[in-house]
């Protein structure tokens, strides 16, 4: 899978741009704030419908401009297809196949698959739960794009039940009856354990198949370490029994989230939030042996979490290569980040990839190994190289 043609229309910095690709690496080379983040952003968005520096949508639309366009045509087992998205803040975006109209956005995904490598990573190592969900959530969706739709529908279920938790917490605080708050929480409970019981499941089965591949990139891009030194685990916010490497089977999870749920109840109406839920869930990340085995976060040196962080995302893009075709892979400002030995290892590790696409400030900063087409980037112009 590779990006063909890139077109973009009053997307961040760029009122207009057309950009030609082809397989194998390319790298756009400009000083910050020139706009060579911005390309990478679009191809992503196509992706995940959605950026990796930023939680909305409007920061992507051009100052002064109604909407944005991204256009890509990208090729998959010789077949090229055009895939667009129209951004329109305050009104629902519009998404296009070969110019004919999807019911909904979200039926793009799936059909382009990224693996971005950005200075933001390190949030998955140092950061809060938050940042680990939406890491496995965005991998998952990339798996199996219909659990975008269950994520959608879980979190509108979320809100509902917390707006209800807090108007019933205050009717109990005042003495008022609040039995039909009670009965209409029960409705959403069970909509909350239905949606949630499904997440977790995915989330448990992708960090047993995800376990693996990071101990192995691990123990490529660290130096020393071998591929037992670094584990993930999923962390569930309830306590599900089972023997070692047992996964628990639909009817147990929803039968022991129901449970938690009504244990909290009290707790949840004095603080009027859901206190139980893969939105509160975390993945745990360690390093160590079976003697001496540490979280990372708060333990790791700047380092040893550099690492870590990149062998997430190395694992991530050879599980989703193990599954399918290719992701195109995005090296965002990445080797300015690492020394000598870890840029070089990292390449290695990548150069293989049917598409990669870099930036950075200098050339000198990306690997010999890495040669490939260059774009100089500069005042909102992408200059081919050659």
């Amino acid at each position: 899978m590779h990006v063909q043609h890139l077109l973009l229309h009053n997307f961040r910095s760029y009122e207009d741009v057309d950009v030609r690709l082809e397989p194998g690496v390319t790298a756009f080379i400009g000083r910050n704030g020139q706009g060579k983040t911005n390309l990478v952003e679009a191809v992503d968005y196509l992706s995940r419908l959605g950026s990796h520096r930023v939680a909305t949508d409007a920061p992507l639309i051009k100052a002064g401009a109604e909407q944005a366009l991204v256009r890509a045509v990208v090729v998959k087992d010789g077949r090229a297809a055009t895939l667009e998205v129209e951004l329109n803040p305050g009104r629902a975006n519009r998404a296009r196949i070969n110019r004919s109209a999807l019911p909904r956005p979200r039926d793009l995904l799936g059909l382009v698959r990224t693996v971005v490598f950005s200075p933001e990573d390190l949030t998955l190592v140092k950061g809060d739960p938050s940042d680990r969900r939406r890491f496995l959530d965005d991998l998952l969706v990339l798996r199996t794009p219909r659990l975008a739709g269950v994520r959608s529908d879980f979190d509108r279920v979320l809100k509902q039940r917390n707006s209800l938790l807090k108007s019933a917490g205050a009717a109990r605080r005042g003495g008022s009856a609040s039995e039909s708050a009670m009965s209409t929480l029960a409705v959403w409970d069970s909509h909350l354990v239905e949606l949630g019981t499904e997440i977790l499941l995915h989330r448990m089965e992708l960090v047993d198949g995800l376990a693996p591949y990071v101990g192995k990139a691990y123990e490529a891009v660290a130096r020393g370490a071998s591929r037992d030194d670094a584990q993930v685990e999923y962390k569930c916010s309830f306590e599900l029994t089972g023997g070692p490497g047992e996964r628990p089977d639909r009817e147990t999870v929803s039968q022991v989230f129901a449970l938690e749920l009504e244990a909290r109840r009290r707790d949840e109406l004095d603080r009027g939030i859901t206190l139980v839920g893969p939105h509160r869930d975390d993945l745990l990340l360690t390093l160590g042996n079976d003697e001496l085995r540490l979280p990372v976060k708060g333990y790791a040196s700047h380092g040893e979490s550099w690492s870590f962080a990149l062998a997430l995302k190395i694992a991530a893009y050879d599980l989703l290569r193990s599954e399918g075709d290719d992701p195109i892979l995005i090296l965002d400002d990445v080797f300015a980040e690492l020394d000598s030995g870890r840029r070089q290892q990292l390449a290695e590790l990548v150069a293989g990839a049917e598409q990669v696409m870099i930036t950075a400030a200098v050339a000198e900063d990306v690997p010999e190994s890495l040669a490939g087409v260059r774009f100089s980037v500069a005042e909102g112009e992408v200059t081919r190289v050659d």
